[in-house]
């Protein structure tokens, strides 16, 4: 059975995916928490982990009576400009969580295949990079950074010919 983050994650994206106002929804966490029986905080932490800028989303809460937090899917043209996005967000080193995010991100931007999806997540783990941090995370990001690099060229290469 899936966890608790991975069912809100889930219902999130279905109501993103069912939403009259093409990619915007606006919940309120009390509401949300009601549902899934489970604390305000589970849903911060969702939003927070699962629904980022890396993930490609961006995140507003309103405060105060009848507050609420509004969810956009960022949509981009083209695949190359996804890749570029994503390799500017990877820096000197990023951890196995932030560049699951990355990985997941392109897996739904049908950018990866979901083998590829789970190859690269598979040799990003960090039981896979035999190196103590920071070095691992540095490691994890040089790699990260270099399959990206050759999916733009090839996607570059697609696009002009």
């Amino acid at each position: 059975m899936s966890s608790l983050s991975d069912r809100i994650e889930y219902y999130l994206k279905n109501l993103l995916t069912e939403a009259e106002t093409q990619n915007i929804i606006k919940i309120q966490r009390n509401k949300v928490a009601e549902k899934f029986n489970c604390v305000p905080s589970q849903i911060n932490y969702v939003l927070k982990t699962r629904f980022n800028m890396s993930s490609g989303y961006v995140v507003e809460s309103q405060r105060g009576g009848g507050g609420y937090v509004k969810i956009i899917k960022i949509d981009h043209d083209s695949k190359l400009e996804i890749l570029k996005l994503m390799l500017n967000k990877i820096g000197n080193g990023i951890s196995q969580q932030n560049a699951n995010n990355i990985i997941q991100r392109l897996y739904e931007e049908e950018v990866l295949t979901k083998r590829e999806k789970e190859l690269l997540k598979t040799i990003l783990h960090r039981q896979n990079l035999n190196v103590n941090l920071p070095d691992r995370d540095i490691l994890r990001a040089n790699m990260l950074s270099s399959v990206l690099q050759v999916l733009a060229k090839a996607e570059k290469t697609n696009q002009e010919g």
